[in-house]
C-alpha cells in the first residue's frame, strides 16, 4: 500500500503541474526542462515515449495495487508461516513483480495506443478524446466489455484469489514460479479491466478525479458483494455515456 501511495502523490503533483501550465496568463512563463517534457508540448520522441509509459505505468500501480491486496497479503501470510516452519519459500515481492509485469505490458500498449490516437489528430494536446464520437466508441466498446463472458471468467479469478491460486498448482515456492503465478494473475486482472482503464482516453488521461472513481469500481467489482452486478451497471452507465457523447457530436443535443 505504500507504493500504492506513492504513485498516488505522484500522479496528484503531476496533474496539478499539467492543469497549472493550462492556466490562462501563463504562457509567457519560462518552462522548466521538465515541464517541457509534456506531451501538451513536445513532439513525439524516444524520451517522450518513456515518460507516457513511466506515467501509465505508475497510474495503474496506483489503481490496482489496492484491488490485488488480498492475494498479495495471502502470499505473504504463507511466506511468513513457511518462513516459521524453517521452509524455503519465495518472497511475496515475486509474485508482486510478476503482477506488475503484466500491468507493464498493459502500459507498454497503452502507451502505443496514446501515439496512435495523437498521430491520427483524435487526441487533444491535454489528453482527452479529440471528438465526441471518439469519445463515444471508446465509452461503448468499455461498456459491452462489462457484460460478456470474457469479463466474466476474469473477474471471477480476480474475485476469488485462493481459488485462482488452487487452480494454478498452488503456492509456489521458487522465486521463478512466484513470479509466474504473480504474472499470470497480473494477466487476469488486465483482462478483467483493459477497457475500463481506456476510458481515461475519452475524460482525460490525467484527470484525476475519474482515475479515483476507476479505481473505486475495480475495488468494488472485485472486493464487494454481487461484484459482477456492479461490474454490469458500469457497463451500463458507459453505454449511456456513449450514446450522450455520440449525440453531442452529432448536434442532437
Amino acid at each position: 500500500m505504500v507504493l500504492a501511495g506513492l504513485c498516488w502523490t505522484w500522479l496528484w503533483f503531476e496533474a496539478a503541474r499539467m492543469t497549472g501550465m493550462r492556466m490562462p496568463g501563463m504562457e509567457g512563463m519560462q518552462m522548466s526542462h521538465l515541464q517541457m517534457m509534456g506531451p501538451w508540448y513536445a513532439p513525439w520522441s524516444g524520451t517522450l515515449a518513456i515518460y507516457l509509459f513511466f506515467m501509465w505505468f505508475v497510474m495503474m500501480i496506483g489503481m490496482m495495487i489496492p484491488a490485488a491486496a488480498p492475494v498479495i497479503l495471502l502470499y505473504m501470510g504463507v511466506a511468513r508461516h513457511a518462513a516459521r516452519s524453517s521452509q524455503r519459500f519465495a518472497s511475496a515481492a515475486w509474485f508482486l513483480a510478476g503482477y506488475l509485469c503484466a500491468w507493464a505490458t498493459f502500459s507498454a500498449l497503452a502507451t502505443l495506443a496514446h501515439w496512435l490516437l495523437e498521430s491520427l489528430a483524435w487526441m487533444t494536446s491535454t489528453m482527452q478524446a479529440a471528438s465526441r464520437p471518439v469519445a463515444a466508441l471508446v465509452l461503448l466498446a468499455a461498456g459491452i466489455w462489462q457484460w460478456i463472458p470474457a469479463k466474466d471468467a476474469c473477474l471471477s479469478r480476480c474475485r476469488s484469489p485462493l481459488a485462482f491460486i488452487q487452480q494454478h498448482g498452488g503456492f509456489a515456492q521458487g522465486r521463478l514460479g512466484s513470479l509466474q503465478l504473480g504474472l499470470r494473475h497480473g494477466y487476469y486482472c488486465v483482462g478483467c479491466c483493459w477497457l475500463m482503464m481506456l476510458v481515461l482516453f475519452a475524460v482525460g488521461v490525467m484527470n484525476i478525479a475519474w482515475i479515483a472513481a476507476l479505481m473505486m469500481l475495480v475495488l468494488l467489482e472485485k472486493l464487494a458483494p454481487g461484484g459482477r452486478w456492479i461490474a454490469r451497471v458500469a457497463g451500463v452507465a458507459a453505454a449511456l455515456g456513449a450514446a450522450i457523447n455520440l449525440a453531442a457530436g452529432l448536434g442532437v443535443i
